[in-house]
């Protein structure tokens, strides 16, 4: 066998582990909604076949999800990350267009206060923002749930990296012609920005749809629960019902897994443009 065959050969049972290193937890996880829940851990010791396929199949965990307060919860986060994404884009996009074409004194401070605050976990603020959401009386309301996503640092970033990488010639082009900065922005800036515009949307849907800590500290009340709060009461004191743990983690993972499939191609090359900016 010739070197290059053994080194193709070596890449591609190398790549197959790390799939499988990926892809196996997230299919037991499916398969695991569908078994009966005195089943769930019965085959993981040692790993057979069985672990990865269900002796019987069964619809009573699903049933009983669907049955559940959980739907009300997926719609609630569904309403909540679209919100989020539609009104933290229009800011995320207007904040990042000035701190890369427009100048003003502080500008290069607010751009690193907004880079450092993507070291500082949001579980370190929740509770002093929690403070103050109680007392404006955004508690247990969409409001509370949908303010603190729309200001996203990373989103901010990345737009602003594909907003230098626009010739400026564009823009002075447009004042010319007597055009002002909003104008240049929604009619120049905006147009050229898809790419990053879906990359930046994906931050937010992410950040959104996966948070847990700040819903179950703003939005106790079942009638604005998101769905990882949801999950979570299906622990209860009297037993952790597993069979319906699976199954929602099943439905709350195909829904950011099928955005993701279909937005990637343009999510790669925004990130990719925003890295070769200065």
């Amino acid at each position: 066998m010739s070197p290059s065959l053994s080194r193709r050969g070596l890449r591609l049972v190398t790549l197959l582990i790390i799939v499988a290193f990926f892809i196996l937890p997230l299919w037991w996880t499916g398969v695991s909604a569908f078994r009966p829940s005195e089943e769930i851990f019965r085959y993981l010791s040692p790993i057979s076949i069985r672990t990865l396929f269900p002796d019987r199949a069964t619809w009573s965990q699903v049933i009983a999800l669907v049955q559940s307060p959980f739907l009300l919860a997926i719609g609630n986060s569904v309403l909540v990350t679209a919100v989020t994404v539609i009104i933290g884009l229009a800011v995320c996009s207007a904040a990042a267009f000035a701190l890369a074409c427009i100048e003003f004194k502080g500008r290069g401070v607010v751009f690193a206060i907004m880079v450092v605050s993507f070291l500082i976990p949001f579980d370190a603020i929740a509770l002093p923002l929690y403070q103050i959401f109680h007392l404006l009386r955004l508690d247990n309301s969409y409001t509370g749930l949908v303010l603190p996503g729309i200001g996203n640092g990373i989103a901010v970033f990345l737009l602003r990296q594909f907003f230098l990488g626009i010739p400026k010639e564009l823009s002075e082009a447009a004042f010319l012609d007597g055009m002002g900065w909003t104008a240049i922005f929604l009619r120049i800036y905006l147009p050229l920005s898809k790419p990053a515009m879906i990359g930046a949307g994906l931050i937010l849907f992410i950040f959104q749809w996966q948070s847990f800590l700040w819903p179950l500290l703003i939005a106790p009340s079942p009638q604005y629960q998101m769905a990882a709060v949801a999950i979570a009461q299906f622990s209860a004191t009297t037993g952790t019902q597993w069979g319906l743990i699976f199954a929602g983690a099943l439905f709350t993972s195909v829904i950011p897994m099928l955005v993701l499939v279909i937005f990637q191609k343009y999510f790669t090359p925004s990130v990719a443009a925003a890295g070769n900016k200065e």
